[in-house]
């Protein structure tokens, strides 16, 4: 699993790694009942502290996608819905992408604006 995190982003650090581990677990990169790697040892390799890596997993555990236990790790329970699954939120999805490029609005600006209308 390759993990990519831009640290020049506003976004934060473990909202990035949510949204990376989301969509490893989504295209089946990361199957269901396999394990996360331990957070030390993914905070060691993206040079992270450990606490940003067990926020990243403690999202994904109330998305329903984890289950967390204390000495055994963070193990995928399912994956997330299907991206694509509703045609309607895909249009809009290509509307709001292709009004970020027309206007040069970065990610980390669109990523707010959804938060802000209680996109999670």
């Amino acid at each position: 699993m390759l993990i990519h995190l831009d640290t020049t982003s506003s976004t934060p650090l473990y909202a990035q790694l949510v949204a990376t581990l989301r969509r490893s677990i989504s295209n089946g990169e990361v199957a269901v009942g396999e394990k996360l790697p331990a957070a030390g040892d993914l905070a060691d390799s993206l040079d992270l502290n450990k606490n940003t890596v067990l926020r990243a997993y403690r999202q994904l555990r109330d998305d329903g996608l984890v289950e967390l236990r204390r000495g055994r790790g963070a193990t995928v329970t399912r994956a997330p819905a299907a991206p694509g699954s509703d045609p309607g939120l895909e249009s809009a999805l290509d509307a709001l992408a292709s009004a970020a490029r027309r206007t040069a609005t970065p990610l980390s600006d669109v990523i707010a604006g959804l938060t802000i209308r209680g996109v999670r």
